[in-house]
């Protein structure tokens, strides 16, 4: 069976060619591995927009004027903001983030909606079986998917998410900008 990231590059043939680079490093600074499928999207694709909705974070990602799209500096920042949210409760913790040592770490988020997507990290559980989680983005809600990045990105892309959030497909055209074709 084809994966995820394969019926995304279908759908998005890749501009570029795939970059290499040291994940070790990335994963250190973040304490834990990192997804095949995610870094196999960083590595094709790049920090970007898929279908002018779905914002891709990428490690090492240049600051830009319209976003900062670095996983490692984003990652950082929504850590300080969802420990201050929780700590004021100002919302309540996802069922899901309640077990000791339980936590998120974003890898992208939605245009104009601030939504995030994560992925929900348990103690013990290797990132090829990390699933998503959504934080709406001006509202305390959670909705979790049980699907990896790429399967997630796909089936929001194609109208097969199941969520109350999307209802039908990203786009009829489906396309991808890297942040170094967008305009400062």
């Amino acid at each position: 069976m084809p994966s995820a990231v394969s019926w995304i590059t279908e759908l998005i043939p890749p501009r570029t060619t795939p970059r290499s680079r040291s994940w070790e490093s990335v994963e250190n600074e973040l304490g834990t591995p990192l997804p095949a499928d995610y870094k196999q999207l960083a590595d094709i694709y790049g920090a970007g927009i898929f279908d002018e909705e779905i914002w891709l974070l990428e490690p090492g990602c240049d600051p830009h004027e319209i976003y900062d799209l670095n996983l490692v500096s984003v990652a950082k920042e929504r850590d300080e903001v969802l420990a201050y949210f929780w700590k004021l409760e100002f919302e309540d913790k996802p069922a899901e983030l309640r077990e000791d040592r339980a936590r998120v770490l974003p890898w992208a988020f939605f245009e104009g909606s601030g939504h995030f997507l994560y992925w929900v990290i348990q103690p013990g559980q290797a990132p090829d079986d990390w699933t998503v989680i959504l934080n709406e983005g001006r509202g305390p809600y959670w909705e979790s998917q049980p699907l990896s990045c790429s399967q997630y990105l796909f089936a929001a892309m194609t109208g097969n998410l199941d969520s109350v959030y999307f209802d039908s497909p990203l786009a009829t055209t489906h396309q991808f900008l890297s942040i170094t074709e967008i305009p400062s």
